[in-house]
C-alpha cells in the first residue's frame, strides 16, 4: 500500500491548513469542547457500526480537523490502546499509530488537500482531480484482516468539480472497513449527493473554557503568541467568537490591542485623531502586514454593523448599546448603514486592484466621520 511522505517532507512543504506557528491539527493532543461527539464516534467504534462517511462541519478553527485526525488515529491503534470505556478518542502518544499518523506515513490514512505548488510557491486554489485519482489506488490495495482505512477530506469545500464527483463515486461503493471524514465550513456548497452519503457531525464554537484549554495548549506547544493576560481573556473569547484558530491569530499578532484601538477610533466620531490616524495607517498599509490589515477591516465592519442593529433593535450588549445611543442619532442611522455598505465594497474593489491601503484607510474613517455627523 502506497504510503504518505516523510515527515522531513512535511517539515519542508508549507501546509495550507496550518497556523504559522503553532502545530498542526493532527498533532494536537487534546481535543478540547467536543466530549459528546468524541463519546459518539468511540461508541460506534466499539459497536463495529461506524458509519462509512461522515462530513464534519463547523467555523473555522474550532476543531474540526483535530477531531478527523483523533478518530483516524483511534482507528488506526491497536485494540488494546483505545479508551476501554469508550468516553474519548485518546490512544497513547507512544502509539506506532499515533506516531505515524502525526507524520503521514501510515499506510491506512490517505489526506487530500490542496497542494503545495512548487514552481509558483504557492498552493494550489483547490483540490484538483489529479489530487483525488489517489484514491483508487489507496483503496486499490487490500488492507490487513481488521485494519481500518481512513480519508480524510481536508477540507472538502476546496474540492473542484472534477474532484467532487470522484469523490462522490467512492462513497457510493465504499470498501469494508473504510471511513471518509469530509471536513467542511460550508456544506451548503457541497453536492447534495455527498451530503446525502454522509453522515453529519456538526462542531459547535467552543465555550470560554474549552477555547482558552486549547489556546493555551497550542501556545504551549508552538513557536508563536504568548498567552494573554488575564485581562485579555474575555476580550479574547468575544473576538475569537469559538475559534480556536482565530484566537491564536489574534496572540499572534497583537488583534486584541488593534481592537482596542478600533474601538477607541469609532468612540471618537466624528472627531478624528488625526496623527494617530497616520500612525495606524502605515503600520496596516505594509505588504507584511496583510492580516493585521485584514484584521482592521474585519473589527471595523463587525463593531460598525453591531452598532446599527444595537441602534435600530435596541438589541446587543451593554457597551454596544451604550455607543450605539452616543454615536448614531436615530436620523443618522441610514448614513450609518450606507457607510457600511461603501466601506465594505471600497475594501473589496481595493483588494482585487491592490490600490493603495493607507489611502483606503484614511477614506474609510472619514466616510465614518461624515456618517456621524
Amino acid at each position: 500500500m502506497a504510503r504518505g511522505p516523510a515527515l522531513q517532507e512535511l517539515e519542508a512543504t508549507p501546509e495550507a491548513d496550518r497556523l504559522d506557528g503553532f502545530p498542526h491539527p493532527r498533532v494536537t493532543k487534546a481535543l478540547f469542547g467536543h466530549d459528546g461527539v468524541q463519546h459518539l464516534l468511540s461508541a460506534a467504534v466499539r459497536s463495529g457500526r461506524l458509519h462509512h462517511g461522515w462530513l464534519v462541519t463547523g467555523p473555522e478553527g474550532v476543531g474540526k480537523a483535530t477531531l478527523a485526525y483523533a478518530l483516524t488515529r483511534h482507528l488506526l491503534a491497536r485494540d488494546d490502546e483505545r479508551d476501554g470505556a469508550g468516553g474519548s478518542l485518546a490512544v497513547p502518544e507512544t502509539s506506532i499509530a499515533y506516531r505515524q499518523v502525526s507524520a503521514l506515513s501510515h499506510p491506512g490514512l490517505l489526506v487530500l488537500r490542496r497542494p503545495w505548488d512548487a514552481k509558483t510557491k504557492r498552493h494550489t486554489t483547490a483540490i484538483p482531480i489529479d489530487e483525488v485519482r489517489r484514491l483508487r489506488q489507496f483503496l486499490g490495495h487490500k488492507a490487513e484482516e481488521r485494519q481500518w482505512r481512513v480519508v480524510v477530506v481536508d477540507t472538502a469545500d476546496d474540492l473542484n468539480s472534477a474532484a467532487a464527483n470522484a469523490i462522490l463515486k467512492s462513497l457510493e461503493e465504499p470498501p469494508p472497513r473504510t471511513v471518509f471524514l469530509l471536513l467542511s465550513a460550508e456544506p451548503g456548497r457541497l453536492l447534495p449527493t455527498i451530503r446525502s452519503r454522509c453522515r453529519l457531525l456538526p462542531l459547535q464554537p467552543l465555550a470560554p473554557d474549552a477555547l482558552r484549554a486549547a489556546v493555551e495548549q497550542a501556545i504551549r506547544t508552538g513557536e508563536a503568541g504568548v498567552p494573554p493576560s488575564p485581562s485579555d481573556w474575555e476580550k479574547l473569547s468575544e473576538l475569537s467568537k469559538g475559534s480556536v484558530r482565530r484566537a491564536l491569530n489574534l496572540t499572534s499578532t497583537g488583534g486584541v490591542k488593534l481592537y482596542d484601538r478600533v474601538h477607541a477610533s469609532v468612540a471618537a466620531l466624528p472627531r478624528l485623531d488625526w496623527s494617530a490616524l497616520h500612525t495606524l495607517s502605515d503600520e496596516l498599509a505594509g505588504a507584511a502586514a496583510e492580516q493585521k490589515f485584514e484584521q482592521f477591516y474585519e473589527f471595523l465592519l463587525d463593531l460598525i454593523g453591531r452598532l446599527i442593529r444595537a441602534r435600530s433593535t435596541a438589541m446587543g450588549t451593554k457597551e454596544d448599546l451604550a455607543l450605539s445611543a452616543a454615536l448614531i442619532r436615530s436620523d443618522r442611522l441610514p448614513a450609518f448603514a450606507d457607510a457600511w455598505s461603501e466601506i465594505a465594497a471600497a475594501k473589496v474593489e481595493a483588494m482585487a486592484l491592490n490600490l493603495d491601503r493607507k489611502a483606503l484607510i484614511m477614506t474609510t474613517m472619514t466616510r465614518l466621520a461624515a456618517a456621524a455627523g
